[in-house]
């Protein structure tokens, strides 16, 4: 009887030992990978051949979510990637799929995790870089 104890806690117990790294996202990590993949993908995008012409007079784009002017800044560079498009030169996928992951990133922060996020310093220069 003890035997078969055994064996069902390790039956048991199995799954979560293999499982092991995975740990669940919360809000804020959400938005931390969001956030890098976004900083990413905007520098990949202003010296990619195909999207080069378009993203040139972009500014650099660097996210901390750490810094409160870090709205101001995603909501100027949403409304520059919206006036790419307006003017037909930023009509690629890449642009596109960048400029809707940014605007997703907004509201994540802005609404879904407004009260899991804590700013802790108030530095527009240090975005700028």
């Amino acid at each position: 009887m003890a035997t078969f104890n055994h064996l069902l806690l390790v039956w048991s117990l199995l799954p979560l030992v293999l499982g092991y790294p995975f740990i669940p996202p919360t809000c804020y990590t959400k938005v931390l990978s969001m956030a890098q993949e976004v900083t990413q993908w905007a520098a990949y995008l202003k010296w990619d051949p195909q999207t080069t012409y378009c993203m040139a007079h972009m500014p650099q784009l660097h996210l901390d979510v750490h810094n409160a002017c870090v709205m101001y800044k995603m909501r100027d560079y949403i409304s520059l990637v919206e006036g790419l498009r307006q003017r037909r030169c930023a009509y690629t996928r890449e642009v596109k799929k960048m400029g809707d992951t940014l605007r997703q990133l907004f509201i994540f922060m802005s609404e879904k995790c407004h009260g899991d996020l804590v700013f802790t310093s108030y530095d527009c220069a240090a975005l700028e870089r």
